[in-house]
């Protein structure tokens, strides 16, 4: 069962504007022009893992700022708005792979005309949210990683253990960045973290064994991101540890799946049901059922009933955090 926090993954990262940005020095640039409405946060906000992630930076100026490790090393990337158009630069040795994947990162490959939408609620909330486009990053072990650390855990303790180690263990992003953030570790540099320092960071024996089955097949995994998504899921799975729960949150961020609804997730099956159906009791297969209607769109379903806000009030305390690192 995944711990996840349900309303991030269908949240808005909030991208500030009107405070002018010092200027900086130039990158490589790259522009696209929606071919509809758009929305730089509701895109890019899935990608965020919790306020304080290393990776990813929403600046006072509007724009979204991501570190990465490409295929071809580490890259910086920029995306900015203006009017109609989309600015994305980028610094290092990844920045042109950055920015060949720009389109696909801002929804290019995505159709949100493809959902019908069958319930009152979730047309209401995809007309008030019109430039909600699914985001495909096309690397793998950058969503899959802080996905397995997600597992069974609470949301503070999965960010901050994401949070300590890309900090401790990854390096500078590359250009002018904001301070403080960093590109994740390379796979290398994953299997070689000391048990205690998982340990400090709050990671249990679980959590850190599944990421270091899975960084000693990377480059497997990073071939998943040119498959469908159903099978690079089932790519993904072969690493034990890894089910469909992680598959599918890593999925729904590496390639853009509409149909990849997250299975085994402690909260969502509770809203989705409790939105269409007045059940806050439901479990998965019952969120299956009520999702049928949407096959082959049952993600974006379930990211507009987050969008929604249309929740069951809380009736149970939160599950509590734990500290491992104190043991």
């Amino acid at each position: 069962m995944g711990g996840a926090p349900t309303p991030v993954r269908g949240g808005r990262a909030a991208v500030p504007a009107g405070v002018p940005r010092q200027a900086v020095a130039p990158g490589r640039v790259r522009t696209w022009v929606p071919d509809g409405p758009f929305d730089l946060g509701l895109v890019l906000g899935p990608l965020r893992r919790g306020p304080g992630d290393p990776t990813f930076r929403a600046t006072p100026d509007g724009s979204v700022w991501r570190a990465s490790r490409t295929p071809v090393g580490p890259g910086t990337l920029r995306v900015s708005v203006r009017g109609g158009e989309v600015r994305g630069e980028a610094w290092g040795p990844g920045a042109e792979w950055l920015l060949e994947q720009l389109p696909e990162l801002l929804g290019a490959a995505d159709d949100p005309s493809a959902f019908e939408p069958r319930h009152r609620l979730l047309a209401l909330t995809r007309h008030r949210r019109p430039g909600l486009r699914l985001t495909r990053t096309g690397l793998v072990l950058e969503s899959l990683i802080p996905s397995i650390l997600e597992q069974k855990v609470t949301t503070v303790e999965a960010y901050t253990a994401w949070r300590v180690l890309v900090r401790k263990y990854g390096e500078p992003a590359p250009g002018p960045a904001p301070a403080r953030m960093y590109v994740m570790p390379a796979p290398r540099t994953w299997a070689l973290i000391p048990s205690w320092e998982w340990h400090r960071a709050g990671v249990d024996n679980k959590r850190a064994s599944t990421v270091l089955r899975a960084v000693r097949v990377a480059a497997r995994l990073e071939e998943a991101a040119r498959m469908p998504p159903a099978q690079a899921q089932e790519r993904l799975e072969l690493v034990s540890g890894i089910g469909p729960w992680t598959s599918a949150e890593t999925v729904q961020r590496s390639h853009g799946a509409p149909d990849a609804v997250t299975v085994g997730d402690l909260h969502l099956p509770g809203i989705v049901g409790w939105a269409l159906a007045g059940d806050r009791d439901a479990d998965d297969a019952v969120m299956l059922r009520l999702l049928e209607p949407y096959a082959g769109q049952r993600h974006r379903a379930a990211r507009l009933i987050l969008l929604s806000g249309r929740v069951p009030p809380r009736r149970a305390p939160r599950m509590p955090r734990r500290d491992i690192g104190r043991l």
